[in-house]
């Protein structure tokens, strides 16, 4: 055969084979080994996937724990942790109340919860070095459940916290930190949000379930930063670290923290502890008045549109005290009852809606005044409205009394 035919023959016999046999798998293109790279360094490509970021990133994403270290160093030289011994204790029996406090000056005076050293026979104070002290009770006051201690010790190891200048000033979602001692843990940090403002607590049930209920203690601050049995009387703290509360309950069904803690606002702290330093006890002004239970829709806006009320806000009188402040400033309690929603309500009394030109919404509101900004002897002046009629009322405050007086309440 011919070279020509020879190469002929060739070209056919490839152009059968191509349209006979089944395409090879892509997986299976036959390049030669050989072409291929003999191995792939996985090690060097992960790491340069992997390229740390930046300082400044780092910085950014750590500001807020940066801030918070700061305000931990900053502050835990002045919280202490507060041990006192009970009538009765024993170390067969012990009978020990613990929380914690912190140091309002440098001549030793320590601020904490009355319920942590009520009746106490012996107070210990630690302080954050481990150097302990003993503490004498300065005063108590049940109602705000703030008491005032004092150590005899060197100045320079005393680190007075800040209190926050005007606790008005905070907002519902602000950051909330508590440090103190829970389940003796000294030192513990928590952080959370205040998740609530206004709120009030009953300071007889503060120290004993068993108690008349007693006063309202108004205008708590609600957080819901974890606080626990141990934090009693230590800060509650403001991202500049100043002392916008002192920590002083929990509400729970367990003794544990659930998601609310409450603290007593600054405002309250500055008006209770120079009476305690220099009385050793809190004088309250008082006016005389009783007012329907607020809560659950009683309010003055609760009220306005099924009585037809003249205002929408304000603190709307029940009752007077014979005899009392408001009594003898002529201010009218409550004349009828009528049914509201299922609930009996004195209606026909007077509606405070001011105190010296300062609108206020709520008795809660009104009380809060009275404790931060009067004192017994001080005159308050009122704007009153009666019926369809708004007049100006001067009322001179008294002490609160110690017992309960007769009241005039829904009569003509």
């Amino acid at each position: 055969m011919s070279p020509r035919l020879l190469w002929i023959a060739i070209i056919v016999f490839a152009l059968v084979a191509c349209t006979t046999e089944d395409p090879a798998p892509i997986g299976s293109l036959s390049t030669p080994v050989a072409d291929l790279p003999i191995s792939i360094n996985f090690e060097n490509t992960v790491s340069e996937l992997a390229t740390p970021v930046s300082d400044a990133i780092i910085a950014e994403a750590d500001a807020e724990y940066t801030l918070l270290s700061n305000i931990y160093e900053r502050t835990t030289p002045g919280v202490v942790n507060i041990e006192a011994d009970l009538p009765g204790n024993t170390p067969q029996n012990p009978n020990v109340s613990r929380g914690s406090g912190f140091i309002y000056d440098t001549a030793g005076h320590i601020i904490t919860n009355t319920h942590v050293v009520q009746n106490a026979t012996t107070i210990r104070v630690t302080f954050n070095d481990g150097y302990v002290s003993e503490a004498s009770i300065v005063g108590t006051d049940t109602y705000s459940d703030l008491a005032l201690i004092r150590v005899d010790t060197a100045p320079s190891r005393l680190s007075p916290l800040t209190l926050m200048p005007d606790s008005d000033l905070i907002r519902v979602g602000q950051r909330a930190i508590a440090i103190g001692n829970p389940f003796g843990l000294s030192s513990s940090m928590t952080i959370g949000i205040v998740s609530g403002l206004g709120r009030n607590l009953r300071s007889a049930e503060i120290l004993d379930a068993n108690a008349p209920i007693g006063f309202q203690n108004p205008s708590i601050i609600q957080t819901d930063a974890p606080v626990n049995p141990g934090n009693s009387g230590g800060p509650l703290l403001n991202s500049q670290g100043e002392v916008m509360g002192v920590t002083t309950a929990i509400r729970s069904d367990n003794g544990i923290f659930q998601g609310v803690g409450f603290a007593v606002p600054s405002n309250t702290v500055r008006r209770v502890i120079p009476d305690l330093m220099s009385n050793g006890r809190v004088s309250y002004a008082w006016m005389g008045i009783s007012v329907q239970p607020e809560d659950n829709g009683y309010s003055v806006a609760g009220l306005a549109e099924p009585l037809n009320l003249p205002v929408s806000q304000g603190v709307l009188i029940r009752g007077v005290t014979i005899g009392g402040p408001a009594d003898e400033a002529g201010i009218r309690g409550g004349t009828r009852t009528v049914q509201v929603r299922g609930q009996t309500v004195c209606i026909g009394g007077d509606i405070i809606v001011a105190i010296n030109g300062e609108y206020v919404a709520s008795m809660d509101e009104l009380v809060s005044y009275l404790i931060v900004n009067t004192r017994p002897g001080d005159r308050a002046n009122l704007l009153i409205v009666r019926e369809q009629e708004t007049f100006a009322v001067s009322v001179i405050l008294r002490e609160r009394p110690s017992a309960d007086a007769a009241v005039r309440d829904c009569v003509g």
